[in-house]
């Protein structure tokens, strides 16, 4: 059987592509992407001329039948989302089920994501993260759903858009205008902006700014992390007055 790769590619610094990802875009028969123009400015970047498939959220379904007859007459594909990992609050989860239905290998090539990046240096503990990717952008919904994933003690992880990040941050801050927020803008790009502070606090910040520009990553730290981590604090201070 044919082998379908789901490739990971950069969130905005092309630096971040890895070797795996590009040998895997050369090697293949074809590569099936959600924004054939998006992804075709990344294989040019790196010289690969290869014919592209549209499949994105709109058309995954229909798109992947296509790419599963390419796989069934034993061409192997990549698939790349515009950005980060395929799957991850990106189209690719539909694509992947179906070949592993039709009995074809389902590859991962690792690489860049928007959750992964800000976790990495949110500096917050806990055994439980959740990532919720982006909310409804209906408010009654929004507020709903919210109120559910800070009522879990967790730490959570949602997407956002420019248009739309201070009604986040204003219905956070509405529920819980203390927790811990850390906000990754424009992550691994030329302005990249990491910023951290209370929901209240990031809620006015952001509101009184007169533009506001790029995608965001944002971290709501979870009320049992915080617990733990001022626990923690406290049995070290202890300690060093112990000495």
């Amino acid at each position: 059987m044919s082998t379908l790769y789901i490739v990971g590619t950069p969130i905005g610094n092309l630096g971040d592509i890895t070797f795996r990802a590009i040998e895997t875009f050369k090697s293949v028969d074809a590569i099936a992407c959600e924004d054939t123009r998006h992804t075709l400015q990344l294989l040019t970047h790196f010289e690969i001329r290869k014919p592209l498939i549209s499949c994105r959220a709109q058309n995954e379904a229909f798109a992947s039948r296509k790419i599963i007859s390419l796989l069934d007459e034993g061409k192997n594909i990549a698939y790349a989302s515009d950005a980060g990992t395929p799957g991850i609050s990106d189209p690719g989860a539909v694509l992947a089920g179906c070949a592993r239905e039709a009995g074809h290998t389902v590859v991962p090539v690792p690489g860049p994501s928007a959750f992964a990046t800000l976790v990495s240096v949110a500096g917050a503990g806990g055994k439980t993260l959740i990532m919720e990717g982006f909310l409804s952008p209906k408010p009654g919904k929004r507020r709903s759903r919210l109120r559910e994933l800070l009522a879990t003690g967790d730490a959570v992880v949602v997407y956002e858009s420019p248009f739309r990040i201070v009604k986040l941050l204003t219905d956070i801050a509405d529920i819980d205008s203390v927790r811990r927020i850390v906000i990754g803008r424009e992550l691994t790009k030329l302005h990249e902006e990491i910023i951290e502070g209370t929901a209240a606090e990031m809620r006015d910040e952001f509101a009184s700014r007169q533009a506001i520009k790029g995608e965001f990553a944002v971290f709501i730290s979870g009320r049992k992390s915080t617990q733990l981590s001022e626990k923690d604090a406290d049995n070290i201070n202890d300690s060093e007055a112990l000495r």
